[in-house]
């Protein structure tokens, strides 16, 4: 079946949601850690794609999506837009925490209502940042490549010279996706459980071509 790389609609919703779902978790399925099916995306894929939907692609199997790639072309200005336009329709479902998280739930509502924790110092630099994720049965197969190689064409076209990206240290088989595609670390003083990367928005070049085998002499 092929999968084409398409800008996200507004159709896409509830396969976005799903998609961020089965893979909030390291990359996997994260249902046992978050019971509630909307809390991740409403923090992790749903503002970027009402705030900055230019910036949103789909890979499309022809039935529906089954990744994605959203980010912001400025993270400062995207997290004013957080709090101004997106948080408060949330806080009622979601209440700010009044005390120390004590559950995967509650930490992430607690991410939720700072989204300032994405504004460093040392990101300056790379002023754009993403998230992106790809069911399992559609890794390995390349999708991952050409959302990524849309989202850095969009943010190029409007003249971003780098992004950036958090993601979960223990998740290396996203870190050797990212190495492949360029990124390099950037050290930030106590990062927590995540490793920060970043590159410049020129697409990644296309990965060399294996020859063929040559059938094996009678």
């Amino acid at each position: 079946m092929t999968v084409r790389i398409r800008p996200y609609r507004d159709a896409d919703r509830d396969a976005l949601y799903d998609i961020c779902v089965r893979t909030a978790d390291a990359g996997e399925d994260s249902r046992h850690l978050y019971p509630d099916l909307d809390l991740m995306p409403s923090i992790f894929a749903a503002p970027y794609v009402r705030l900055e939907p230019d910036l949103a692609f789909v890979a499309d199997d022809g039935e529906r999506a089954v990744g994605y790639i959203v980010g912001t072309a400025d993270t400062p200005a995207f997290v004013k837009a957080y709090r101004d336009e997106w948080l408060p329709a949330l806080t009622g479902r979601y209440p700010a925490p009044r005390r120390p998280p004590a559950t995967p739930t509650e930490e992430m509502i607690a991410l939720m209502h700072n989204p300032e924790r994405m504004v460093l110092p040392e990101l300056a630099a790379y002023p754009a940042h993403l998230h992106i994720d790809l069911l399992p049965g559609h890794q390995r197969a390349g999708h991952g490549r050409a959302l990524m190689t849309a989202f850095l064409h969009a943010l190029a076209a409007k003249g971003v010279p780098a992004v950036h990206l958090s993601m979960l240290t223990v998740n290396t088989r996203a870190r050797a996706f990212y190495d492949r595609l360029g990124f390099h670390e950037i050290p930030v003083p106590d990062p927590g459980p995540v490793t920060y990367l970043g590159r410049s928005t020129e697409p990644p070049a296309e990965p060399p071509v294996k020859p063929p085998l040559k059938p094996p002499v009678a």
